[in-house]
């Protein structure tokens, strides 16, 4: 009786660690698709302003940024949490005696899981302050600009061509990350493919090693085809000589 009892309280304890896991991972995944948004359209924002518009948004960009590090922090909470729930899970697989399989499976997912959430955070968060550092590194030139310009009282030949010159840069950065984009699609099309092809190569190899029958007789129908191919010629050349002699004849 007591065996059994220690049975179902290990059960139970394992099944409440998978609720747990579960639950943090839909956390996760809702968090991960808002931080995603709001990194998507603090960059679309930022690509349609002009100079004056993203003048006009920098107290708006800091409560954006404020939000970007409130909801930072709440992702990193919980993937300390699904990592503390994923470690007792692997101490409690490690102590089954013998080794469950089925522990091990669902152990090894939600260690898959968590990898995959903790990687798209990693990536989303390094775009969005890579893009945060690169929009203040503008900004900035902006405002030297706009400095001078007040500073000077004129509107002189030279300021145009730094304002055109910031632009032009601006312009240049989008058109290389479009082509970054194009370049990297471009790139999994065509490892997918070489993927497709390799596995019907691999399947026909397996083929013709598993059924040497076809492959033998595939031979032997192209050598008949090849002396059909010499007996006509032949047939046709000496007719084209009898017919030749006969002529002339």
């Amino acid at each position: 009786m007591s065996t059994t009892n220690m049975a179902s309280s290990s059960s139970g304890y394992w099944e409440d660690l998978r609720k747990q896991a579960r639950q943090l991972e839909n956390e996760l995944d809702l968090k991960l698709v808002s931080f995603s948004k709001l990194c998507t359209s603090y960059s679309s924002r930022n690509n349609g302003l002009g100079n004056n518009q993203r003048a006009r948004s920098d107290s708006s960009g800091s409560s954006h940024d404020n939000l970007m590090v409130a909801m930072t922090t709440e992702i990193e909470q919980l993937l300390l949490k699904l990592t503390s729930v994923n470690n007792k899970m692997a101490e409690f697989a490690s102590g089954s005696l013998p080794h469950n399989a089925a522990l091990m499976h669902t152990l090894q997912r939600h260690r898959d899981i968590l990898q995959d959430y903790t990687n798209e955070f990693h990536k989303t968060k390094t775009n969005f302050f890579s893009l945060r550092e690169r929009e203040d590194l503008l900004g900035s030139v902006h405002r030297d600009i706009e400095s001078y310009k007040s500073g000077s009282g004129v509107n002189n030949r030279r300021t145009e061509m730094f304002l055109k010159e910031h632009e032009h840069l601006r312009n240049s950065d989008r058109l290389i990350d479009n082509a970054i984009s194009i370049a990297m699609a471009t790139k999994e099309n065509m490892t997918f493919q070489r993927g497709v092809l390799k596995s019907i190569q691999t399947r026909v190899t397996t083929l013709a090693n598993r059924f040497p029958a076809i492959n033998s007789l595939i031979q032997k129908i192209n050598l008949r085809k090849r002396r059909d191919s010499l007996i006509l010629g032949t047939v046709i050349g000496v007719c084209t000589i009898l017919l030749l002699l006969y002529t002339f004849h």
